[in-house]
């Protein structure tokens, strides 16, 4: 029998054969820091105090040898050996998400050829809290739940959705073609630490790539509607120019707020107004030195990949970047 104990919240959990230490807080009803729980983002970086831990795979940029060696671990990649102590790093979690509740769907609108952006009315909204950047549980009747970012403010009356279609994926595909207005959903949340860090008053990059762009508009909309004045960059990285959605809403912040700057990156073909190039690539050529930035970035794991590699070149700290990699479970 193996126990975890968290000094910060003075809990002592028991943890199964092979459970990370994620997995066992979580379990528990822990709301522990994370996001992509695949070694990738160092949202749920910790410091292991007692005890060994097995690291799983995982990327150099979430986790490097020489924070190993000061002992820190990636939660969602430690499996303990034995009875272990750790604590996460930064900020404290975000509460722990409200039971789940009922939504109306009220808007159902197609983005691209296969994101549509979902309108949801909650039955209790000020039960539901949120930070930009966080993400819920959607479940609709007939298929499991499914994790979807908040693209609307936290302020916002309304839940905005951004819901790929992935191919034989049971949820997203009963959205694409059976949900419609005044049908009935459950929504649980709000998860995830990829959020937006707002006692940062310095430069701010925000980086998506596909739906990914559903958390980064939270984030931008609510960095603006702070009133700060501090540089904001976007990017918006896509394959095609058919991939593209919402251009004309962030030019059109771009031309009301002077210091946002909107950058489109297309990999595949050329377009108006577009660069042709990868995202990660993009912000290469842009930026000489980046230190000092705090950076969100979401979207398909490989991209989140190569720009956290771009932006650690350039200078920008591991804590300071933000990040989400949307990853496709089986039958999504």
């Amino acid at each position: 029998m193996r126990h975890l104990t968290l000094p910060q919240i003075e809990r002592r959990l028991t943890v199964a054969e092979g459970q990370t230490i994620l997995e066992a807080a979580l379990a528990a009803g822990i709301p522990y820091p994370h996001s992509c729980t695949a070694g990738r983002c160092a949202a749920c970086k910790s410091k292991l105090h007692l005890g060994q831990v097995t690291l799983k795979p995982h990327t150099r940029f979430a986790l490097t040898d020489e924070e190993k060696a000061q002992g820190l671990i990636l939660a969602c990649r430690a499996i303990p050996e034995g009875d272990v102590s750790a604590s996460w790093l930064g900020e404290a979690p975000a509460d722990a998400a409200s039971p789940p509740q009922g939504a109306e769907v009220i808007g159902i609108e197609q983005m691209t050829h296969d994101i549509r952006r979902l309108t949801l009315r909650l039955d209790d909204r000020a039960r539901f809290r949120f930070t930009a950047g966080q993400y819920l549980k959607l479940t609709v009747d007939g298929a499991p739940a499914r994790p979807y970012s908040m693209a609307s403010r936290p302020d916002e009356e309304l839940i905005e959705l951004h819901i790929r279609a992935v191919p034989g994926g049971r949820t997203s595909s009963l959205i694409m073609s059976a949900l419609k207005t005044g049908d009935r959903v459950s929504v649980e949340g709000a998860l995830g630490s990829a959020f937006f860090r707002d006692a940062h008053d310095g430069p701010m990059i925000a980086v998506a790539g596909g739906s990914g762009l559903a958390p980064i508009k939270s984030i931008v909309e609510t960095a603006l509607a702070t009133g700060r004045d501090a540089p904001i960059t976007v990017y918006f990285g896509a394959r095609a120019e058919r991939d593209l959605y919402l251009v004309e809403h962030f030019r059109d912040l771009a031309t009301r707020h002077g210091h946002l700057t909107y950058h489109v990156a297309l990999s595949r073909e050329d377009a108006a107004e577009c660069r042709r190039a990868r995202v990660s690539e993009a912000i290469a050529a842009d930026h000489a030195a980046l230190a000092g930035v705090k950076a969100y970035v979401a979207g398909p794991p490989a991209m989140v990949d190569a720009v956290q590699a771009v932006l650690a070149t350039q200078g920008v700290a591991l804590n300071d970047i933000h990040a989400d990699s949307f990853f496709t479970p089986d039958n999504m």
